[in-house]
């Protein structure tokens, strides 16, 4: 039998302990693209029930009571869960599964850390903490993973400005972005419509309120626009706050909020829109990763509005497929939503741009040639660490 024969029946467990186990990145994405290339994949996540779905056997974590079981208890399930597996590569998502992958290299298992974000600039985005407990807890983040990340076999990021943190470190590392499927797109028609989307998480620092803001403002001249909120909000509270929002600007019937929906099912919504907004706020994390939703949105030929980060600008202004704003202006949001409006040609051209773009360089099928050559590397390499 060859080596990368040898390789390719190798057994990978993913682990996560924040993640819905059908996750784009962690389960549509990597496992599947590891399930596929022939690698035994098992993925331990908060679920209801053991099962295999698309070649990668779920077992389920137990949904936690508060954030302290979850970072204790199930913490600890999830390690003898992982241990019992027995496998040839561990490739875990969270920061909070650092130790996990130290006590299994300990144990002398291949380990990969997969990183979706600059995480000590995350941590000072915690809004909900008090700014010097931020700073103390960003710092002290900082300090151990620097002197613990080199235990690990690799470190997969995203985005070169999260990477450069790695490169300093001289750690074996490498860049894998999260983006689209191209092969998703192909289930649903375009079929647009008079409909504005956001898909995603929704939380104050990213910009939701001047989206609400913004819309009423362009709804004045457009009145049978509507505004669609796909995702979940965090904090829950932050629901009724945008709904609330709508009532007083007079829009509640034209803003539509639809909870958490299965990862095929956003290209469905995605496909009946016109155009798709993406107006994080100039918060440090914010400005230092790229949102999968933007290529989302060009995958399925929406035009795009924008924030005007050097990171968005790099995508939107060269390949023309939408328009930049200022995040914290609602007026200029809503410039910007009128002329999509107003100007249907141009915004399907911006459209198709983006859609192009996608198929030739911003797409999953390429991401995963990158995935299978790591595991190639981190399973041919012996006794470096």
């Amino acid at each position: 039998m060859s080596d990368a024969t040898k390789q390719r029946r190798a057994k990978v467990c993913v682990l996560t302990s924040v993640h819905i186990p059908f996750d784009g990145r962690v389960f549509h994405k990597e496992a599947c693209s590891l399930a596929r290339a022939g690698y035994e994949v098992v993925l331990i996540a908060r679920h209801d029930k053991e099962e295999t779905v698309s070649g990668v056997r779920v077992v389920p974590l137990p949904k936690p009571k508060n954030r302290l079981h979850r970072m204790t208890r199930v913490l600890w399930r999830l390690y003898c869960l992982a241990v019992r597996e027995d496998a040839d590569v561990y490739h875990f998502h969270d920061p909070e599964l650092i130790i996990v992958g130290l006590l299994l290299k300990l144990r002398g298992k291949k380990v990969i850390w997969d990183v979706h974000e600059h995480y000590p600039n995350a941590i000072l985005d915690k809004y909900y903490l008090a700014k010097p407990v931020r700073r103390v807890i960003s710092r002290s983040f900082d300090l151990f993973e620097r002197a613990v990340v080199r235990c690990f076999d690799y470190v997969i990021y995203t985005t070169p400005f999260v990477g450069a943190r790695y490169q300093k470190m001289k750690v074996r590392s490498g860049r894998i972005e999260n983006y689209p499927i191209i092969e998703l797109s192909k289930t649903f028609e375009r079929d647009p419509q008079e409909k504005i989307i956001y898909l995603g998480g929704m939380s104050p620092i990213r910009g939701l309120v001047e989206v609400v803001e913004a819309f009423s403002l362009a709804a004045r001249q457009h009145p049978s626009w509507e505004l669609y909120l796909v995702g979940s909000c965090r904090p829950q509270s932050f629901e009724q706050e945008l709904k609330d929002l709508a009532v007083r600007n007079g829009i509640e019937a034209n803003v539509k909020f639809v909870a958490w929906v299965p990862y095929e099912e956003k290209e469905r919504l995605s496909s009946q829109a016109s155009m798709g907004v993406i107006t994080y706020l100039p918060y440090s994390n914010n400005t230092s990763c790229l949102p999968n939703k933007l290529f989302d949105y060009m995958l399925v030929s929406l035009p795009v509005i924008a924030s005007n980060f050097p990171l968005y600008r790099e995508v939107v202004e060269p390949y023309r497929c939408g328009l930049i704003v200022d995040p914290s202006k609602p007026e200029e949001i809503a410039r910007a939503m009128a002329y999509l409006i107003e100007h249907p040609q141009e915004a399907r051209q911006m459209g198709e741009n983006g859609r192009r773009a996608v198929l030739e360089k911003y797409n999953w099928e390429k991401e995963s040639e990158r995935l299978l050559a790591i595991y190639d590397a981190v399973l041919n390499t012996e006794g470096e660490h």
